[in-house]
């Protein structure tokens, strides 16, 4: 099994069953550009379960590799991974935090085991958070796809 590559929109993501959709988030609380504006338009609830987890109203952590699930539909959820240490380059090093990323997505594999859901995100953490495709893509290879969980990435049209 390997990573479905289509030209869409991951907020509209194909197939059929349960399904999470997956995007990365800083651990600062800040929630206002790149995908999650996007997400916010089609489901404003998951920037509202956001905002209430970085307030501390969920019980779990709200730290680099934790994710929360929001239901947004019948047999559709938004996974909130932090996998973003604040929201700026600094020193050169970018704010992709990997190894957050991974522990996140070992998260997100086993609620989509549980929930018997196929996986479909952006290209997660190489946007504004500055990560490397080569990098996360084997990242979501190896948490995700090794799993035998059917993986969908979406790159919005030129």
């Amino acid at each position: 099994m390997e990573i479905n590559y289509v030209v869409g929109d991951a907020t509209q993501p194909v197939g059929e069953g349960p399904m999470l959709v997956v995007h990365v988030c800083n651990d600062v609380g800040a929630w206002g550009r790149g995908f999650v504006l996007a997400l916010s338009k089609r489901w404003p609830v998951t920037e509202q379960r956001y905002r209430a987890w970085h307030s501390g109203e969920d019980a779990k952590p709200f730290a680099l590799g934790e994710v929360q699930f929001v239901q947004v539909a019948n047999a559709l959820w938004v996974a909130n991974l932090i996998g973003q240490r604040g929201i700026r380059t600094i020193g050169g090093i970018p704010p992709v935090r990997y190894e957050a990323v991974r522990k996140g997505l070992r998260k997100i594999a086993a609620e989509a085991e549980r929930l018997g859901a196929s996986v479909h995100m952006p290209r997660i953490g190489c946007g504004l958070a500055g990560g490397k495709w080569e990098v996360v893509g084997k990242i979501i290879e190896e948490e995700i796809v090794a799993r035998g969980i059917p993986t969908t990435v979406y790159d919005l049209a030129p």
